[in-house]
């Protein structure tokens, strides 16, 4: 590639023409500051934070858009530059909320940290703050308009690499907003509550609707049971919440909060994440077998399920009918478990720890609430659960491992990788191998479908029997997908979507990391590597053969796919109104 030479602050560097200055600077260790700025999705130069001097240049210049050239001359530590960014920054504090101490982002909030950086004491200048109401109405997400500083970096998300387009620009100058069209809420447009736009706001315009005191009061409550689930992809990011390196595996540790919060029994979602593959594995079988309608599409993510109701209703049919592991795991407490221990479901309170924000709105789906009684009472996400563990003053660092409680709490390696994009399929594909040919795997790793690329391609020799499969994660990458795939361009045989980019381990619930880190370390890949190396060391790496599973369809299930797991494991969805 053509590279070409410049000097920033006295540094002389040659890069690639097609560099920014931003990236040219981070390239030799020079940090710019930057707020509307994420890498390889929101460079439009709208916060001014950036602003460094180029020799021969009038104008102050926007790093993060200005393009390298030969022989530039750049400053970005100068009188002139650290006026300007200090100016812009207040002008920017002038009409945001001032509430930091209690807003859900103080100590982590890229703008309270700019202007700690560039030593703001005080706000010259008053701005007019108009007081907005919050939008309550999504049982996922909070909007508060009264805090948004106007950086798009969530409309970018939601639009350029969700496609989902569910928040935007509206009016202009001074009045303009990032909202739904039409002034609505943003629970009555296409919003998939994925929360992609949660974990790119830099600031608290955008966060998950607190549960938190409901699961305080059920804890509180003698005649309530309470049970706690935890999803894959909580144990390998939870620890980052606590001040531990990205990618610690935090297991036992989240099992012993757990217990000392109060609840009656832990049980891991992994644990149906394997039941799931004995359903959804025999379901991909039976439609090859029978001639049922291919691709087969999971159904784990309910932002994708979501997508897919309002994008592509005609695919629905080739959606699983699974439920998703977490809704599995709360059928199978308030029927299996509550008929061996003889405890009234109603009185059984499931909460359950995801890195989705998504889920919140799946448990309360009128499919999954039967006679009042819903399969899964509340989601808390990651940051929900350490808020938790963090007002019972539990020092979670130095608690002593625990494990999950049995029969729900045993699970294979193949239940953990369902944390990770791929994960899903590589689990299916450990079974369904083993289940046709009646022959152990030789290499249990499926490498073909690990990795952070959008869109995954591989085809597997079963027996026999070539399988053609496919993963896309991220909801832009998966439209992408089934467009080839319904206009005939694309056949396979499975398909795994999952609605965030990384898949859970990138969740909406997940510990929010700064643009700049992740500039620096990318979470998918080291949280990643957390999950993979707990597939490893589980002494069990496939789904049939979990004990626990085998005793849970020998006692209750009978076989995979039989009519009572049809009737409590499977379920339906239905085309929704694209609005936007």
């Amino acid at each position: 590639m053509e590279k070409v030479s410049l000097t920033i602050d006295g540094i002389k560097t040659e890069v690639p023409k097609d560099y920014t200055v931003l990236k040219a600077a981070r390239s030799v260790n020079i940090d710019i500051p930057t707020l509307c700025f994420l890498e390889g999705i929101n460079g439009i130069g709208a916060c001014r934070m950036c602003l460094v001097e180029v020799e021969r240049a009038r104008a102050l210049q926007a790093a993060c858009v200005l393009p390298v050239s030969e022989g530039m001359v750049v400053h970005t530590n100068t009188k002139r530059v650290r006026d300007a960014r200090k100016i812009n920054l207040e002008l920017i504090l002038s009409n945001h909320g001032g509430d930091c101490n209690t807003c859900v982002r103080s100590g982590n909030c890229e703008l309270q940290k700019l202007a700690r950086d560039l030593n703001v004491d005080g706000i010259r200048y008053q701005g007019e703050n108009i007081e907005y109401d919050l939008d309550l109405k999504s049982p996922s997400i909070v909007r508060d308009a009264n805090k948004c500083i106007l950086c798009r970096r969530c409309e970018s998300v939601c639009g350029d690499v969700q496609t989902v387009h569910a928040i935007g620009a509206t009016n202009r100058g001074f009045n303009t907003m990032i909202k739904p069209t039409f002034d609505r809420s943003i629970a009555d447009v296409n919003c998939i509550n994925c929360g992609q736009c949660i974990v790119n706001c830099p600031v608290g315009a955008l966060r998950e609707k607190d549960d938190t005191e409901k699961v305080w009061e059920a804890l509180s409550d003698p005649d309530k049971y309470v049970v706690l689930q935890t999803a894959p992809a909580v144990r390998v990011a939870l620890g980052e919440e606590f001040g531990m390196p990205m990618g610690t595996r935090v297991t036992g540790k989240m099992a012993a909060a757990a217990r000392r919060l109060g609840f009656d029994k832990i049980f891991d979602t992994n644990f149906t994440a394997d039941l799931t593959i004995m359903e959804e594995g025999m379901e991909l079988l039976d439609r090859i077998k029978n001639g049922g309608k291919l691709p087969l599409i999971t159904s784990c993510s309910p932002g994708w399920v979501k997508f897919c109701e309002h994008n592509f209703p005609e695919l629905l049919d080739n959606v699983s009918s699974c439920k998703s592991p977490q809704q599995m795991m709360g059928t199978v407490i308030k029927t299996y478990f509550a008929e061996k221990n003889n405890i009234d479901p109603k009185n059984i309170y499931v909460v359950s720890v995801m890195p989705c924000t998504a889920k919140k709105f799946e448990a309360q789906r009128p499919e999954f609430i039967k006679d009042g009684c819903p399969d899964v009472d509340v989601v808390l996400t990651t940051r929900e659960f350490a808020g938790m563990v963090k007002q019972a003053n539990i020092d979670f660092v130095k608690l002593e491992d625990q494990d999950f409680d049995n029969p729900l709490g045993e699970s294979s390696g193949a239940g953990v990788i369902f944390g990770a994009t791929g994960g899903v399929m590589e689990a299916a594909l450990r079974t369904v191998y083993e289940v046709v040919t009646g022959k152990a795997l030789e290499t249990i790793d499926f490498e073909g479908v690990r990795g952070i690329e959008g869109v995954k391609e591989a085809a597997v020799m079963v027996g026999n029997m070539e399988v053609k499969v496919a993963v896309a994660h991220g909801t832009g990458n998966a439209r992408r997908l089934m467009d080839k795939v319904v206009a005939g361009e694309r056949e396979y045989h499975f398909i795994e979507v999952m609605a965030c980019p990384g898949g859970c381990l990138n969740g909406g619930g997940q510990p929010i990391v700064d643009a700049k880190t992740k500039m620096e370390i990318d979470p998918r890949v080291e949280r990643a590597k957390a999950i993979y190396e707990e597939d490893k060391d589980k002494p069990i790496r496939k789904s049939h053969e979990n004990p626990m599973v085998k005793k849970i369809y020998e006692e209750y299930f009978k076989e995979p796919n039989s009519h009572k797991a049809h009737k409590l494991l499977h379920t339906h969805y239905t085309k929704r109104e694209k609005i936007v």
